[in-house]
């Protein structure tokens, strides 16, 4: 991971819990770990986890063995060894605390083993801090979405020149795999195909059914550059489309190029999501509009702030998102286009430019 000033990104992590009266932070897998210290953490049984106290110098308490994974920083590392109880080392550093805040993502069996040697502690979810420091980007990690936005464009265009028809969704994914790593990613992380009825189904996992022309296929892939990720959806016609097709596609269009026009400081994230669907509504298709319209990205795919009905949240300058909105006609076929959007001071600058066009393919 880049070299971030993390020594102020806990510190302004600090200045959270006091506020939100949290007086230790518990942090173990996921991307809160490595966005205030640098470490990732492997998913073991064996615990990993960052003590953060409201004014003491935190401590990242590792297995023996990962120890020299760990990169310094502003943290004191505490290895244990095989014979240890880690849970016990944290305990003792959570001692006379009332009001423990710990990370989402750790493990349950870690949680209650917390609890029971902690009884008097009150324990509540971290991401209330965190969230609050990730989903607003710096310029430095804008830089690297956009370069991973910039090599999933090229796996896009790589795409519209392909001859999909007689080749299975696996044959078709596995290149969009191959292409991710060529493309100034360092790790793909996951590559939807999905051809004629499977399109319908927003998650569809590739098969060996074979493309067939007048099919549409659906094409959503990502993978990270630096840590940061890259996340896309364009929609490909195996030879002419028919009326429907087209007219589907239009509106998913129309509601994505809605949707980004409104992005804007202040703007409340439902309010996006109800442009989209009220532009999918009005075509006839809201029925089949059937997820939100996008999620924040950066450290991890899907993060804070998410654009759906219930969040009042505004939108504030440097947070990054996705703006997907999708027609799923059940066992016919499906249509989303996706980009990644930043708020800027004045509005809003797509990091996605591949063409958002029903692309024609072989």
């Amino acid at each position: 991971m880049p070299d971030f000033d993390f020594a102020s990104r806990i510190r302004s992590a600090q200045a959270l819990m006091v506020e939100q009266h949290a007086e230790v932070m518990l942090l173990s897998i996921g991307a809160d770990l490595p966005y205030l210290t640098g470490y990732q953490a492997m998913p073991l049984e064996r615990l990993t986890m960052l003590v953060v106290g409201v004014d003491s110098e935190p401590v990242l308490v590792v297995p023996q063995l990962e120890a020299p994974r760990v990169e310094p920083g502003p943290f004191a590392l505490r290895p244990w060894g095989e014979t240890e109880d880690p849970l016990a080392m944290v305990a003792e550093m959570c001692r006379g605390a009332g009001d423990v805040a710990i990370g989402d993502q750790t493990w349950s069996v870690f949680l209650l083993g917390l609890q029971a040697q902690l009884p008097t502690a009150a324990f509540r979810s971290a991401t209330p801090i965190t969230r609050t420091l990730r989903a607003k980007k710096d310029s430095r990690e804008i830089e690297f979405l956009h370069r991973a936005a910039t090599g999933a464009d090229r796996v896009s265009a790589h795409l519209a020149g392909l001859k999909f028809s007689g080749h299975t969704e696996q044959e078709i994914s596995r290149l969009v795999t191959r292409m991710t790593l060529e493309e100034d990613h360092d790790q793909a992380l996951f590559w939807i195909v999905a051809s004629g009825p499977n399109s319908a189904s927003p998650h569809h996992e590739p098969t060996d059914r074979v493309i067939e022309p007048g099919d549409l296929v659906v094409v959503d892939f990502g993978g990270k550059h630096r840590g940061y990720c890259s996340d896309t959806t364009r929609t490909f016609s195996v030879g002419e489309p028919d009326a429907q097709q087209v007219e589907v596609h239009a509106a998913v269009r129309a509601a994505q190029e809605a949707a980004t026009a409104a992005v804007a400081p202040g703007v409340r994230a439902e309010e996006i999501d109800q442009i989209a669907r009220r532009t999918i509504t009005d075509a006839g298709y809201g029925e089949y509009f059937i997820h939100r319209t996008g999620h924040g990205i950066g450290l991890e795919g899907h993060e804070h702030p998410y654009l759906v009905e219930g969040n009042s949240e505004k939108l504030e300058p440097g947070m990054c998102f996705s703006i997907e909105p999708g027609i799923y006609l059940p066992d016919r076929f499906g249509v989303r286009i996706e980009d990644i959007v930043t708020v800027t001071d004045v509005g809003v600058e797509s990091l996605n430019q591949a063409d958002r066009a029903l692309v024609q393919v072989g």
